[in-house]
Protein backbone atom coordinates (compact mmCIF):
# COMPACT_ATOMS: atom_id res chain seq x y z
CA UNK A 1 0.00 0.00 0.00
CA UNK A 2 2.88 2.31 0.70
CA UNK A 3 4.97 1.35 -2.59
CA UNK A 4 1.60 2.68 -4.00
CA UNK A 5 1.18 5.96 -2.52
CA UNK A 6 4.93 6.93 -3.01
CA UNK A 7 4.32 6.03 -6.92
CA UNK A 8 1.10 8.16 -7.10
CA UNK A 9 2.35 10.93 -5.25
CA UNK A 10 5.42 10.81 -7.47
CA UNK A 11 3.23 11.31 -10.56
CA UNK A 12 1.66 13.87 -8.73
CA UNK A 13 4.40 15.97 -8.26
CA UNK A 14 5.05 15.39 -11.68
CA UNK A 15 2.01 16.59 -13.22
CA UNK A 16 2.47 20.02 -10.55
CA UNK A 17 5.33 20.59 -12.21
CA UNK A 18 3.91 20.68 -15.84
CA UNK A 19 1.61 22.91 -14.66
CA UNK A 20 3.90 25.57 -13.09
CA UNK A 21 6.50 25.02 -16.49
CA UNK A 22 6.41 28.84 -17.47
CA UNK A 23 7.67 28.40 -20.93
CA UNK A 24 7.36 25.31 -23.41
CA UNK A 25 8.56 21.34 -23.13
CA UNK A 26 10.48 20.06 -26.34
CA UNK A 27 11.37 16.04 -25.44
CA UNK A 28 13.10 15.19 -28.50
CA UNK A 29 13.59 11.35 -29.53
CA UNK A 30 16.05 9.45 -31.55
CA UNK A 31 13.90 7.08 -33.16
CA UNK A 32 16.71 6.54 -35.99
CA UNK A 33 18.65 2.90 -36.12
CA UNK A 34 22.14 5.73 -36.00
CA UNK A 35 23.00 7.69 -33.63
CA UNK A 36 22.01 11.79 -34.42
CA UNK A 37 23.51 14.54 -33.17
CA UNK A 38 20.70 17.48 -32.52
CA UNK A 39 22.03 20.98 -34.12
CA UNK A 40 19.86 23.78 -32.10
CA UNK A 41 20.35 27.67 -33.15
CA UNK A 42 17.90 30.59 -31.59
CA UNK A 43 16.83 33.50 -33.39
CA UNK A 44 18.66 36.92 -32.67
CA UNK A 45 17.62 38.01 -28.79
CA UNK A 46 17.13 34.31 -27.13
CA UNK A 47 19.55 31.77 -25.76
CA UNK A 48 20.43 29.09 -27.34
CA UNK A 49 19.80 25.50 -25.64
CA UNK A 50 23.06 23.13 -24.32
CA UNK A 51 25.14 25.87 -26.36
CA UNK A 52 23.61 24.55 -29.56
CA UNK A 53 24.20 20.90 -30.02
CA UNK A 54 24.26 17.57 -28.24
CA UNK A 55 24.22 13.71 -28.45
CA UNK A 56 21.53 11.08 -28.92
CA UNK A 57 22.02 7.75 -29.28
CA UNK A 58 19.57 5.25 -30.79
CA UNK A 59 16.48 5.07 -28.95
CA UNK A 60 17.20 7.57 -26.52
CA UNK A 61 15.27 11.22 -25.68
CA UNK A 62 15.91 14.27 -23.94
CA UNK A 63 13.98 16.83 -22.69
CA UNK A 64 14.53 21.01 -23.06
CA UNK A 65 13.09 23.61 -21.12
CA UNK A 66 12.28 26.70 -23.31
CA UNK A 67 11.35 29.95 -22.31
CA UNK A 68 8.23 32.07 -23.30
CA UNK A 69 8.50 33.49 -26.74
CA UNK A 70 11.57 31.19 -27.93
CA UNK A 71 12.21 31.11 -31.80
CA UNK A 72 14.35 28.94 -33.13
CA UNK A 73 15.33 26.32 -35.27
CA UNK A 74 16.77 22.42 -34.86
CA UNK A 75 18.20 20.23 -37.10
CA UNK A 76 19.18 16.74 -36.99
CA UNK A 77 23.28 16.04 -37.95
CA UNK A 78 24.26 12.29 -38.91
CA UNK A 79 27.74 10.75 -39.41
CA UNK A 80 29.38 12.76 -37.12
CA UNK A 81 32.68 12.26 -35.29
CA UNK A 82 33.88 14.59 -32.41
CA UNK A 83 37.08 14.44 -30.39
CA UNK A 84 37.50 15.06 -26.56
CA UNK A 85 37.46 19.17 -27.27
CA UNK A 86 34.59 18.53 -29.05
CA UNK A 87 35.50 19.07 -32.71
CA UNK A 88 35.02 17.49 -35.79
CA UNK A 89 33.04 16.75 -38.42
CA UNK A 90 29.13 15.32 -39.52
CA UNK A 91 28.09 14.20 -43.10
CA UNK A 92 25.21 16.23 -42.83
CA UNK A 93 24.08 19.08 -40.51
CA UNK A 94 27.36 19.77 -39.93
CA UNK A 95 28.42 23.59 -37.71
CA UNK A 96 31.55 23.82 -38.39
CA UNK A 97 33.03 21.10 -36.98
CA UNK A 98 31.60 21.55 -33.55
CA UNK A 99 29.93 19.18 -31.44
CA UNK A 100 28.30 22.23 -30.02
CA UNK A 101 27.18 24.98 -32.75
CA UNK A 102 26.89 27.93 -30.28
CA UNK A 103 25.47 30.12 -33.38
CA UNK A 104 26.61 28.69 -35.96
CA UNK A 105 23.30 26.93 -38.51
CA UNK A 106 23.54 23.48 -39.95
CA UNK A 107 25.32 23.25 -43.42
CA UNK A 108 22.48 22.19 -45.72
CA UNK A 109 21.34 19.84 -47.22
CA UNK A 110 19.60 19.16 -43.37
CA UNK A 111 15.84 18.69 -42.41
CA UNK A 112 15.24 21.24 -39.94
CA UNK A 113 12.58 22.08 -37.28
CA UNK A 114 11.62 26.13 -37.32
CA UNK A 115 9.26 27.29 -34.19
CA UNK A 116 8.37 30.29 -32.40
CA UNK A 117 6.56 29.79 -29.38
CA UNK A 118 4.76 32.92 -28.84
CA UNK A 119 5.29 36.45 -29.86
CA UNK A 120 4.35 39.53 -27.91
CA UNK A 121 1.04 40.74 -29.71
CA UNK A 122 0.27 36.43 -29.77
CA UNK A 123 -0.22 33.27 -27.61
CA UNK A 124 0.06 31.01 -30.29
CA UNK A 125 2.98 29.11 -31.41
CA UNK A 126 3.56 29.19 -34.71
CA UNK A 127 6.27 25.53 -35.99
CA UNK A 128 7.28 23.27 -39.62
CA UNK A 129 9.79 20.89 -40.78
CA UNK A 130 10.83 22.37 -43.72
CA UNK A 131 12.74 20.82 -47.06
CA UNK A 132 13.81 24.34 -48.26
CA UNK A 133 17.59 23.74 -47.17
CA UNK A 134 16.95 20.25 -48.65
CA UNK A 135 16.49 17.11 -46.40
CA UNK A 136 18.98 14.67 -44.22
CA UNK A 137 16.99 12.71 -41.72
CA UNK A 138 13.07 12.26 -41.46
CA UNK A 139 11.56 14.36 -38.41
CA UNK A 140 7.72 15.04 -37.11
CA UNK A 141 7.08 17.74 -34.41
CA UNK A 142 3.97 16.84 -32.78
CA UNK A 143 1.83 18.96 -30.10
CA UNK A 144 0.82 17.34 -26.40
CA UNK A 145 -1.66 18.21 -24.41
CA UNK A 146 -3.00 21.06 -27.37
CA UNK A 147 -6.04 20.23 -27.75
CA UNK A 148 -8.37 20.47 -31.12
CA UNK A 149 -6.33 22.70 -34.05
CA UNK A 150 -3.03 21.62 -33.43
CA UNK A 151 -1.01 20.60 -36.58
CA UNK A 152 1.45 18.30 -36.85
CA UNK A 153 4.73 19.28 -38.99
CA UNK A 154 6.55 16.30 -40.21
CA UNK A 155 8.49 14.50 -42.80
CA UNK A 156 7.78 11.22 -42.30
CA UNK A 157 9.32 9.40 -45.24
CA UNK A 158 12.69 9.26 -46.44
CA UNK A 159 13.63 11.27 -49.40
CA UNK A 160 16.67 10.03 -49.69
CA UNK A 161 15.23 7.20 -50.87
CA UNK A 162 13.72 8.91 -54.22
CA UNK A 163 16.07 12.06 -54.62
CA UNK A 164 16.32 13.10 -58.14
CA UNK A 165 19.41 12.07 -59.25
CA UNK A 166 20.23 16.12 -59.57
CA UNK A 167 20.08 16.50 -56.22
CA UNK A 168 21.82 13.91 -54.31
CA UNK A 169 24.61 13.66 -51.59
CA UNK A 170 27.02 10.93 -51.11
CA UNK A 171 29.30 10.34 -48.63
CA UNK A 172 31.23 7.12 -48.64
CA UNK A 173 29.37 5.71 -51.48
CA UNK A 174 25.67 5.87 -49.41
CA UNK A 175 23.29 8.32 -50.03
CA UNK A 176 22.98 10.95 -46.96
CA UNK A 177 20.92 13.89 -48.03
CA UNK A 178 18.85 15.84 -50.85
CA UNK A 179 19.49 18.91 -51.43
CA UNK A 180 17.11 21.64 -52.08
CA UNK A 181 16.75 23.19 -56.10
CA UNK A 182 17.85 26.13 -54.26
CA UNK A 183 21.31 24.58 -53.42
CA UNK A 184 21.74 23.01 -56.79
CA UNK A 185 20.62 25.32 -59.04
CA UNK A 186 21.74 28.70 -57.30
CA UNK A 187 19.46 30.86 -59.21
CA UNK A 188 16.82 33.40 -58.07
CA UNK A 189 13.92 31.63 -59.59
CA UNK A 190 14.88 28.42 -57.66
CA UNK A 191 15.84 30.25 -54.76
CA UNK A 192 12.72 32.71 -54.03
CA UNK A 193 15.29 35.66 -54.58
CA UNK A 194 15.43 38.93 -56.81
CA UNK A 195 12.27 39.04 -58.93
CA UNK A 196 10.88 35.89 -57.36
CA UNK A 197 11.22 36.99 -53.91
CA UNK A 198 7.51 37.09 -52.92
CA UNK A 199 4.74 34.87 -53.08
CA UNK A 200 2.92 36.05 -56.66
CA UNK A 201 6.49 35.38 -58.41
CA UNK A 202 7.74 32.61 -56.31
CA UNK A 203 6.07 29.34 -57.72
CA UNK A 204 6.59 25.21 -56.56
CA UNK A 205 9.02 23.83 -58.96
CA UNK A 206 9.07 20.35 -59.79
CA UNK A 207 11.10 19.48 -56.98
CA UNK A 208 9.30 21.42 -54.37
CA UNK A 209 5.90 19.43 -56.28
CA UNK A 210 7.74 16.38 -55.57
CA UNK A 211 8.59 17.16 -52.25
CA UNK A 212 4.68 18.15 -51.07
CA UNK A 213 3.63 14.70 -53.25
CA UNK A 214 5.77 12.90 -50.60
CA UNK A 215 5.84 14.65 -47.35
CA UNK A 216 2.79 16.83 -47.78
CA UNK A 217 3.12 17.76 -43.95
CA UNK A 218 6.23 19.44 -44.98
CA UNK A 219 7.28 23.41 -45.91
CA UNK A 220 8.59 22.53 -50.16
CA UNK A 221 9.40 25.96 -50.57
CA UNK A 222 10.28 29.16 -49.32
CA UNK A 223 6.11 30.50 -49.62
CA UNK A 224 4.29 27.44 -48.41
CA UNK A 225 2.41 29.00 -45.77
CA UNK A 226 -0.89 27.27 -46.53
CA UNK A 227 0.28 23.95 -46.31
CA UNK A 228 3.70 23.71 -44.49
CA UNK A 229 2.74 26.13 -41.31
CA UNK A 230 1.10 24.98 -38.10
CA UNK A 231 -0.03 26.94 -35.11
CA UNK A 232 -1.06 25.58 -31.62
CA UNK A 233 -0.76 26.16 -27.89
CA UNK A 234 0.38 23.43 -26.45
CA UNK A 235 2.27 22.82 -23.17
CA UNK A 236 4.59 20.65 -24.93
CA UNK A 237 6.07 19.06 -28.17
CA UNK A 238 7.48 15.49 -29.42
CA UNK A 239 10.29 16.32 -31.55
CA UNK A 240 11.43 12.91 -32.91
CA UNK A 241 13.80 11.96 -35.87
CA UNK A 242 13.22 8.72 -37.51
CA UNK A 243 9.47 9.03 -36.34
CA UNK A 244 6.78 5.83 -37.47
CA UNK A 245 5.94 6.75 -40.56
Amino acid sequence: MSAAFDLLFFFLCILILFSLSDGTQLIIVNNCQESIWPGILATAGHDTPVDGGFYLNCGEQTVLELPEQWSGRIWPRQGCCFDQTGKGSCQTGDCAGLLQCNGIGGKPPATLVEMTLGTPKSALHYYDVSLVDGFNVPVSMVPVGGGEGCGVAACEADLNVCCPAALVVRKEGKVVGCKSACLAAKTDRYCCTGKFANPQNCKPTIFAHLFKAICPRAYSYAFDDSTGLKTCKAPRYVITFCPPS
